[in-house]
């Protein structure tokens, strides 16, 4: 049954799924699209396009179509998957040599914002974190989510520390606009987000169980855009690419264990 104060969330994610349609496919499938300089950077955008067509895009459609029709469960995943295309296109807006396709990253950047916000202010938190059993290991995830928190800090802090120091970027092939670009984005969307859902979850607040779920959901698909970047950045080869891939694949997996066990412990629902 359609909620109808989510409904002018759904309404924009129908519009962010066409856009995600369009830009991934037209990432793959139009020559020179990128403009970027460093193949390094040109190479991540294939790998992220791969990942968002066949694995994002069917997932964002599957889970909105659940949740207008009731499902909490698969709204928390939707709210994950929102969250995936406002900080994938960040990347795609603010990070890509400008190509044909700037409008559509401006619209989805923009339009996942509306739809975050819209979709956050109307779900129904308190009846959500009442289908979560007594049983549910929170303490698990909350540690879990904290300690990828500390440890994406601490890289990110690090590194800059370093470049403060000595002068000199990590070898990571990005530049200084580059590497201020996630790191930016990493701090600011992932770092902060994940270190209150896991004060929140561990203490059982109802909100902590719809940014857990939120974030490993994104966790998941965006280490998976990694997963491929670096697969197809080493087989290019790049160097020191293949060695992030274990710790990428090790944080999906983590990822997506961490919020299969929080759904798994929802009651279903009477609908």
């Amino acid at each position: 049954m359609l909620d109808t104060k989510l409904k002018p969330a759904y309404v924009l994610s129908i519009f962010i799924a066409v856009l995600t349609l369009v830009a991934s496919a037209g990432g793959l499938f139009i020559g020179n699209l990128y403009r970027d300089n460093s193949t390094f950077i040109l190479i991540g955008w294939y790998g992220n396009d791969l990942v968002t067509l066949f694995v994002a895009f069917p997932l964002l459609i599957i889970t909105l179509i659940m949740s207008i029709r009731g499902s909490q469960r698969a709204q928390l995943v939707w709210l994950g998957m929102l969250d995936y295309t406002l900080y994938n296109y960040a990347f795609y807006l603010f990070g890509a040599a400008l190509n044909l396709f700037f409008l559509i990253y401006v619209a989805l950047f923009t339009l996942s914002i509306f739809a975050l916000i819209f979709g956050l202010a109307n779900i129904d938190v308190n009846s959500i974190s009442q289908k979560f059993q007594a049983r549910t290991p929170v303490k698990w995830v909350s540690s879990y989510m904290m300690l990828w928190a500390i440890l994406l800090g601490i890289a990110w802090i690090g590194q800059w520390l370093n470049f403060v120091v000595t002068g000199q970027l990590p070898q990571s092939g990005l530049d200084m606009d580059g590497f201020k670009l996630v790191a930016t984005l990493d701090l600011s969307l992932v770092v902060s987000g994940l270190v209150l859902g896991a004060i929140w979850l561990w203490k059982r607040r109802p909100w902590g169980y719809v940014l857990a779920v939120m974030f490993n959901v994104k966790g998941f698909i965006y280490t998976l855009v990694l997963t491929a970047g670096s697969l197809l950045q080493a087989n290019a080869g790049i160097e020191g690419t293949a060695a992030l891939v274990p710790l990428w694949i090790f944080l999906s997996i983590a990822c997506l264990i961490s919020f299969m066990i929080l759904l798994r412990h929802m009651k279903n629902q009477a609908t």
